[in-house]
């Protein structure tokens, strides 16, 4: 019985939900007795006053919380983000003491002075009007409640707070390494998210994030000078101006002390993130689909490369739009700011110095994707994010790249089908010695540099890699099919791996088994050609302990090429013929066997060369040995 690790219990529980769902509504989806999971909902309504002598603000917040599970809720949690920018915090401790710290943080957060640290301080909290008992541990708000949340129930809880803007060190905080004021993410008590998993109160280390869909109604009261960008749309742009105004528009700003009072909306995000300096310059491009794509930057830095982002980056958007699924919003914000390139609902914050932006606004753009509308959760499986976003960023560069330059789509041949997106990086990771399994919640790497490989490399190969073991257009199918599927449902590996049977007509577990779950790796060969009269022989072999469907190409001494294709047993079925080449397909190879022979209906002297998938979409850890030429005189063995 081939199912991963620890599907039966996975399914058993989704099992008890949906049996005991029922068909209440709320915000982002409905309890139903069907295969869609509940979803809980949640209304943030907010206000603050920010001090920019003092780097400090007060806020109150009312959160409406709709809880849509089976389960009646004792206590709730909140992410109290900034406090993980105070010495002694878990963060502090972590970067002190992992082999390779993240190079922007180290020690210093160790060594902020008072004025420096962040922080965030509850100074009352109610529910439904009544006062409730919580805690603050590190970076999360424990709440117990004396009347639990029942199922299906909508309450609201009021909280006054008070916040210091921590000096930036990773993506958060005030006047960052390029001289801006602040880059406000993670800035407000969030709710935790709460799903079929239970709760996910995870302390703030360092790495991804999982939020509740919902709407967020944030009014930030800030110095007049200052210009705001981020997650949402300005409600009173006439009492702002900035550039948010309509060309012929008269804006009649209402300054109170100093300062103006900016109201956003955003609709079915998870996170809202904003960024404000008094030197910004804000531009707008309007797609044909209306679309608004807003930048945010300082005012004399680098303007050449960001009027150059600007068209690139609406070809991004329509690019992602057709081939990953068609964008929600009617808005994105490129926004200067952060300590490198970090996505949020809506928007991205990136360093803004660079040579070119278009790369790194590609990759934080396609997180809206992955990590905003299908909001998988980033923290235990980053490589279902950070992994795809890497994958379609290299698809789209090719794409911008190639428009740029007035070229055409490539014919589809055997050696430029899809691309190896992320392979050197996970090959390199798995040949060191110091590979965790893909499954490994991102906070529990036991270094950096692996999580990165892992997340970002490997989560890439699995997509890149998946065309190889479906086809590319069943894999262009099936992206499209899995964000219809599971977009605003935060899927899970195994809904991941359902959507891509559904298109292919496969049975694709054993893929999740061994390339997410172990850290078994692929390494095929030709071990052996030899001529037998009119007709050459080839043995395979499966040198790896992780089993994968061949495409072996022969190309004749005349030039022509055959595919001889065999398909896993486990597959339960073929991939189509991916080119026009002719393709003898085989009979499966049943994994637990070590070669695999056929034979190829033309003498050994007409061969110029055998190769084992000359795609290069295959993650073959070792690629030496899947081809044989003619002229090596020998058998690769």
């Amino acid at each position: 019985m081939t199912k991963k690790f620890g599907s039966y219990f996975l399914s058993m529980a989704l099992l008890m939900l949906s049996m005991q769902a029922c068909s209440q509504g709320s915000g982002t989806g409905a309890i139903k007795a069907d295969n869609d999971r509940w979803q809980q909902a949640i209304e943030y309504k907010m206000e603050i006053d920010m001090d920019v002598k003092t780097n400090r603000y007060q806020g109150v917040q009312n959160v409406k919380y709709t809880n849509n599970s089976p389960d009646a809720l004792d206590k709730v949690f909140y992410h109290l983000y900034f406090n993980a920018f105070q010495p002694g915090s878990m963060m502090d401790v972590r970067s002190r003491t992992i082999a390779d710290p993240d190079r922007r943080v180290r020690d210093r957060i160790f060594n902020l002075k008072e004025d420096e640290i962040g922080y965030q301080k509850i100074k009352s909290l109610k529910l439904n009007g009544k006062p409730v008992k919580y805690e603050v541990v590190g970076t999360v708000l424990e709440v117990h409640l004396d009347q639990p949340i029942a199922s299906g129930s909508t309450v609201n809880f009021d909280m006054e707070f008070e916040a210091q803007v921590p000096l930036q060190i990773r993506r958060t905080g005030r006047d960052n390494a390029e001289g801006v004021r602040y880059s406000m993410a993670q800035w407000f008590p969030k709710m935790a998210e709460y799903d079929y998993q239970g709760w996910h109160a995870d302390e703030y280390i360092g790495r991804e994030f999982y939020g509740v869909w919902g709407s967020f109604d944030v009014k930030i009261k800030i110095d007049k000078d200052y210009l705001i960008g981020g997650t949402g749309y300005l409600q009173n742009p006439l009492e702002i101006g900035h550039g948010y105004e309509n060309e012929g528009e008269t804006v009649n700003q209402k300054i109170e002390d100093g300062k103006l009072t900016w109201h956003f909306f955003a609709p079915d995000v998870h996170d809202f993130v904003w960024a404000a300096d008094p030197e910004y310059v804000h531009k707008k491009l309007t797609m044909k689909n209306g679309m608004v794509l807003h930048f945010i930057h300082k005012e004399g830095q680098n303007e050449e490369n960001w009027d150059k982002v600007m068209p690139q980056t609406e070809m991004l958007f329509e690019y992602a739009s057709a081939n990953f699924g068609q964008y929600p919003y009617k808005q994105f914000s490129v926004i200067q700011g952060g300590d490198g390139g970090m996505e949020y609902p809506m928007s991205t914050l990136i360093t803004g110095s660079r040579g070119s932006l278009i790369g790194v606004t590609i990759h934080e753009a396609m997180h809206d994707w992955y990590h905003g509308i299908l909001g998988s959760n980033e923290a235990l499986h980053p490589w279902m994010d950070e992994g795809f976003a890497s994958y379609a960023s290299t698809r789209i560069s090719n794409h911008i790249n190639r428009v740029t330059k007035g070229e055409s789509e490539p014919a589809v041949t055997l050696e430029n089908l899809g691309n190896n997106s992320g392979q050197r990086s996970y090959i390199g990771l798995s040949k060191s010695g110091r590979e965790e399994p893909l499954s490994t919640h991102s906070d529990h790497f036991n270094l950096n540099g692996a999580y990165s490989s892992s997340a970002y490399g490997k989560g890439a190969a699995w997509m890149s890699q998946m065309g190889y073991v479906i086809g590319e257009e069943n894999l262009n199918k099936a992206l499209l099919a899995y964000f219809e599927d599971w977009k605003f449902k935060h899927p899970n590996p195994n809904d991941l791996i359902r959507s891509f049977e559904k298109v292919a007509g496969l049975e694709l577990d054993w893929y999740n088994e061994y390339f997410v779950y172990t850290t078994k790796t692929i390494d095929y060969g030709v071990k052996e050609v030899s001529g037998e009269g009119n007709k050459t022989n080839v043995t395979l072999e499966k040198v790896g302990m992780m089993p994968m469907p061949m495409d072996v190409v022969v190309t004749y001494k005349d030039g022509s090429k055959e595919v001889h294709y065999m398909a896993l047993r486990m597959m339960r079925g073929e991939k189509p013929a991916e080119t026009k080449d002719k393709r003898i397909v085989h009979p499966d190879w049943a994994w637990v066997n070590p070669t695999y022979d056929f034979t190829i209906d033309r003498p050994m002297s007409d061969i110029a060369s055998i190769e084992i998938d000359p795609s290069g979409r295959m993650a073959d850890v070792e690629r030496g040995n899947n081809k044989w030429e003619v002229n090596s005189l020998k058998t690769n063995k």
